[in-house]
């Protein structure tokens, strides 16, 4: 794990493991769904999560590739690649800052809003069902008592 330090080995109780594993299990359950409504919208996981992120973006950043790859935590390669294909798909586009010509900005396109605002619909209807067990299993993790 490049970058990251682990401290001192600590010994830990069955019950930590247990909370961390559970909630492990919860979030990959709530991404899980993300991906397969991504898909059935004919994207992959990554490009739902990049068009998410320019539509997310805080109005104090500006979508460009560096503050996105930023965002998603990839390499600026990647965030390039998958604009691309976006691109292609016609679901983002490419422009020049007003501000400033050397900067290209990235927006999402009428057809992309309404791909990315089908699997939001989706994901918002169903994470009022996911997010009590979500929840509980952090509160796991983070009771001290534990």
């Amino acid at each position: 794990m490049a970058g990251v330090r682990i401290g001192k080995a600590a010994v830990f109780s069955h019950r930590e493991y247990e909370s961390l594993a559970e909630f492990r299990y919860q979030l990959e359950l709530f991404l899980r769904r993300r991906r397969d409504a991504a898909r059935a919208e004919g994207l992959q996981a990554q490009q739902y999560e990049l068009l998410l992120a320019i539509s997310g973006l805080p109005s104090s950043k500006q979508p460009t590739i560096k503050e996105i790859s930023a965002q998603l935590q990839l390499q600026h390669h990647t965030v390039v690649e998958l604009a691309d294909r976006l691109q292609k798909q016609k679901l983002l586009t490419r422009q020049r800052s007003p501000e400033d010509k050397r900067v290209v900005l990235l927006q999402v396109t009428a057809t992309g809003r309404a791909a990315l605002d089908r699997i939001v619909r989706y994901s918002l209807s169903h994470l009022r069902n996911e997010a009590p067990a979500l929840i509980q299993s952090l509160r796991r993790i983070l009771d001290k008592r534990s």
